[in-house]
């Protein structure tokens, strides 16, 4: 019995700053680690921990208030949270799994798990996701820079005009291969369906750009949102930044933006009856 597992999907947010990225990483504070390291700490007596599976890994720096991931428990592991606590009576198991991680993760902890819930059937937090959101707040010379807001906005001392950024922005969408954009990493497809991208700018002044894709590459939103500010400082056109898409090579038009100012805002999945056929068309090659 004890190679059945339950699925449950975490629903989780976290401050960047201090991580160094998603993916655990030997000798380093990564946001994968510290969770597993809470799992490990609950199910201590309850077999081998259990280990995550990520929507989409961000790198260090990168914040998120809507990152998703699935872990899989064992019989004995859902019998322990199934166990009272003194005279309570014993919470649902997705409750008291969500509980007792934010209770290893501390009371100001920079992560933590917004909601817990036994998956569907066929769901995948990676492989079943159809897009991806994120934000990327930038502060230029003219918006109100909230010393309180540091943390997760990029500031840049130039002017900004966020139309023409908006132009390029509705320029590089579809199905394209983003090399341009992207980190290198062997074996890894830089093609992505570029689904949204928009500028505003807010209240205060801060440029708030939202993008969405099937999937991002390696620093792809950073470079993404480079290009885009130099198009608002007058430095480049709207149409170099498709040419330079086109081209499909890294280039040194624009600069990779900070991490600080990017956070993941939301992960989109399918209707019930069609995750399972979501993660096997994900696994499989993108091509064009």
């Amino acid at each position: 019995m004890t190679d059945v597992v339950t699925r449950y999907r975490l629903d989780i947010a976290y401050q960047g700053t201090d991580f160094n990225g998603w993916g655990r990483q030997p000798g380093l504070r990564t946001v994968q680690g510290v969770l597993e390291d809470a799992l490990a700490t609950i199910f201590r007596r309850a077999g081998d921990p259990p280990t995550l599976t990520v929507a989409g890994r961000t790198d260090a720096g990168v914040h998120a208030l809507g990152q998703v991931a699935h872990v899989d428990l064992t019989v004995p592991q859902v019998a322990l949270l199934r166990r009272p606590h003194g005279k309570r009576p014993p919470l649902p198991v997705h409750e008291a799994l969500a509980r007792r991680l934010n209770g290893v993760l501390g009371p100001v902890a920079d992560v933590i798990v917004r909601e817990a819930s036994e998956a569907l059937p066929g769901f995948d937090a990676r492989f079943s996701a159809v897009w991806r959101r994120y934000e990327y707040r930038v502060a230029d010379r003219h918006a109100f820079r909230d010393p309180l807001q540091r943390h997760r906005i990029a500031w840049v001392s130039s002017e900004l005009d966020h139309t023409r950024m908006d132009m390029a922005a509705h320029g590089l969408l579809g199905l394209h291969d983003f090399a341009s954009y992207c980190k290198a990493r062997e074996g890894a497809t830089t093609i992505r369906t570029l689904q949204a991208f928009s500028w505003r700018r807010e209240a205060d002044g801060v440029l708030a750009g939202e993008v969405v894709a099937d999937a991002f590459c390696h620093s792809m939103v950073r470079a993404l949102v480079g290009g885009c500010v130099e198009v608002g400082e007058g430095k480049l056109e709207p149409g170099d930044l498709i040419a330079l898409r086109d081209d499909q090579r890294r280039t040194n038009a624009f600069k990779v933006m900070p991490a600080r100012g990017l956070t993941l805002l939301e992960v989109g999945y399918p209707e019930a009856a069609e995750l399972s056929l979501r993660a096997e068309q994900t696994r499989a090659l993108r091509s064009l």
